[in-house]
């Protein structure tokens, strides 16, 4: 017999048909709105313009806008009531009818223009100077491409003379998509969208195999980690770290079920695109130092344990290391990468605590008339942050070598540490710490927070991706509008919204599914 994982009574079937259809509908609104707001090639190179209908949202930015932000809270709010049939102790569906779900939701967004953010021009621009010929650790998009290069032209001024950040094996896939994209730009765009997609593919196939290790419901743990911050930034926006989040739930699980050296190849693979996902082997090492030493009949809380530590570590560190190596050298891009990985501190982000504290320092020197050193007190916090992460993952990876933390939830506060306490923390960044969160802890209050946390920020970022060439009263507008019409779909969800089902009882996990939702 298995247990009840379904809706068992129509008015529950009823109630999840219209909590799917009202995110549904809240993914098509989105898409409408990424015609006119979303993250499109610059006005001189835009395919949309002078098309009927589909060039009409273009010439009403701020309906676009209010359009997007209507879809934005429509699906968050079907996500929160999704996951009242999703959260451990209730489970009311099965994997396969939630992944349905959020495949359906996810449609709209994957075929139509970028929102939240223009980085997918900036990895074709970086792919189009390496198909050039040209170092990318060296020269940026402007000084390989010139200025009138439609890619060139539609990323952020900013990030137009600076060299890539990525890693040679991020810049091969993409030098690949060049090759089959060439001059047009639309194809790259969801050519990078495809990535990204088998990205998360990656982690809604991961993602239950981890939960069951943890001992998470794997429909709770998927429902966390696909949330809307994934699809709005990862699905919509086409962020690169769909890639290596999936890349590294991949390596885990592997690392976990079959091999440690083949999971420290998957994760150094992932690391070539995005070094932080090297940060993944060390719990893994750790996992691995703890289970050899069981299988021994070692203490790993002790001495013997420290000394497995210590040699699974280098075992695995050097194994996913000398993939990045490996990579770095075969593809032609060598290692100047490493010196490029301080470009995104020119950007000094609000998010991050680190940066905050650095201004405000600076700030303070200025008004105490001692000078403007805010440049020198950022190197100092940021630095400092730096060396807070590190001791933190350092007392994380001890933490699941004497079996008091699970290696995924290592890897999530890990990531968190880093992000959190790093120069630059963008919304999307929270997804290193969410996702591998929501596949290993099973604690309420922690959980309870993550969930606020997805479903605040995911409305934290405008959707539109471009540098805000709006006039400045447009956007209050759009948020007020939204705010007005929002009323409409609020008011037809009374009485359809999933309710809260009572806690599953020993009697209940013996019921069988009898019945699947449509």
């Amino acid at each position: 017999m298995r247990r009840a994982e379904a809706p068992a009574t129509p008015d529950e079937r009823r109630r999840l048909r219209f909590c799917r259809r009202f995110g549904f509908t809240g993914s098509l609104l989105m898409a409408v709105g990424a015609l006119g707001c979303g993250a499109t090639p610059a006005s001189a190179y835009n395919p949309l313009l002078g098309v009927r209908v589909l060039g009409l949202p273009a010439r009403l930015p701020t309906v676009s806008l209010a359009i997007a932000y209507v879809g934005m809270g429509m699906m968050v709010l079907a996500w929160l009531w999704l996951g009242r049939l999703a959260w451990p102790g209730r489970v009311r569906l099965t994997v396969r009818q939630l992944t349905r779900i959020l495949v359906m939701w996810a449609a709209p967004l994957a075929v139509a223009p970028p929102l939240f953010s223009t980085d997918v021009y900036g990895y074709l621009s970086q792919s189009e100077v390496v198909s050039r010929g040209f170092d990318p650790y060296v020269f940026g998009a402007a000084q390989a491409l010139g200025l009138d290069d439609p890619l060139v032209a539609s990323i952020p001024t900013i990030w137009r003379t600076t060299p890539s950040p990525y890693g040679p094996g991020f810049l091969t896939f993409g030098r690949l998509v060049t090759a089959i994209a060439g001059d047009d730009i639309v194809l790259g765009v969801y050519l990078h969208r495809v990535l990204a997609l088998v990205g998360i593919g990656l982690v809604i196939w991961a993602a239950p195999h981890l939960a069951r290790r943890a001992g998470v419901e794997p429909i709770a743990a998927l429902w966390l980690a696909i949330s809307p911050l994934v699809l709005f930034h990862l699905v919509s926006g086409i962020h690169n770290d769909a890639i290596m989040l999936g890349v590294v739930f991949f390596g885990l699980e592997i690392g976990f079920r079959r091999s440690w050296i083949l999971g420290a190849v998957i994760i150094g693979l992932g690391a070539s695109g995005k070094i932080p996902a090297i940060l993944a082997l060390a719990f893994l090492a750790a996992h691995v130092a703890r289970e050899r030493c069981l299988a021994s009949g070692r203490d790993p809380q002790g001495k013997d344990g420290i000394l497995a530590l210590v040699r699974w570590g280098a075992l695995v560190s050097a194994t996913g290391l000398a993939v990045v190596a490996a990579v770095s050298v075969f593809s032609g891009l060598g290692f100047g990468w490493i010196a490029a990985l301080s470009v995104p501190n020119l950007l000094r982000s609000w998010l991050s605590v680190t940066t905050d504290l650095g201004v405000l320092g600076g700030q303070v020197g200025i008004a105490l008339q001692l000078g403007d050193h805010t440049d020198a007190v950022l190197a100092l916090t940021r630095s400092a942050g730096l060396g807070v992460a590190a001791l933190v993952c350092a007392l994380l990876v001890l933490a699941v070598l004497r079996g008091r933390l699970h290696p995924v939830a290592g890897v999530a506060y890990g990531f968190g540490a880093v992000f959190l306490a790093g120069p630059v923390l963008h919304p999307w960044y929270l997804l290193w710490l969410m996702v591998p969160l929501a596949a290993s802890v099973t604690a309420p209050r922690i959980r309870g927070v993550a969930v606020a946390v997805c479903a605040s920020v995911a409305l934290l970022v405008p959707p539109t991706g471009n540098d805000f060439t709006f006039r400045a009263y447009q956007l209050p507008m759009a948020i007020f509008a939204a705010l007005a019409v929002a009323v409409v779909p609020l008011l037809a969800s009374r009485g359809h919204t999933p309710r809260i089902p009572p806690r599953r009882t020993d009697e209940d996990t013996e019921q069988p599914v009898t019945e699947e939702v449509s």
